[in-house]
């Protein structure tokens, strides 16, 4: 049994397992659990299987979903991995746009406010003062 995450480099590896409509996420062996936990909180579920070597730990996506319905799940999970700092990677097959740009909107919306900004002790900013302590945007 092989791992993908491992063979490829990233922290959690989508793809669909061969000959089946099965959508695995592998992470490396001996991935933390706070990616682990990450993956089961975005609705992938854990399977295990434990040999007389390693245990082998990968998620699914669940199989009572629709064809569509699993690629949403796939693609919603890739901004919330993202965000957290992990290296995804997911085929275009299985990437679905509008529910990558929905995943990030919704989190967008969850952020907390930032807070207001601390009045200047020499007066009010000019234009020019805020814009050049704006922060950059991505």
């Amino acid at each position: 049994m092989g791992n993908r995450a491992d063979d490829e480099g990233t922290d959690v590896e989508i793809y669909r397992k061969p000959l089946s409509d099965t959508i695995h996420a592998d992470t490396p062996t001996s991935a933390p659990d706070k990616l682990l936990a990450l993956l089961d909180s975005l609705g992938l579920e854990r399977k295990t299987e434990v040999t007389a070597g390693p245990v082998y730990v990968w998620h699914e996506v669940p199989s009572h979903l629709s064809e569509e319905e699993k690629k949403q799940l796939a693609t919603r999970a890739v901004p919330s991995l993202l965000l957290a700092g992990y290296v995804v990677n997911i085929p275009d097959d299985l990437f679905d746009p509008a529910a990558y740009r929905n995943a990030v909107a919704q989190i967008r919306n969850h952020r907390a406010p930032t807070p207001p900004a601390r009045p200047h002790p020499a007066g009010p900013a000019t234009p020019a003062d805020s814009r050049a302590a704006a922060p950059a945007r991505r």
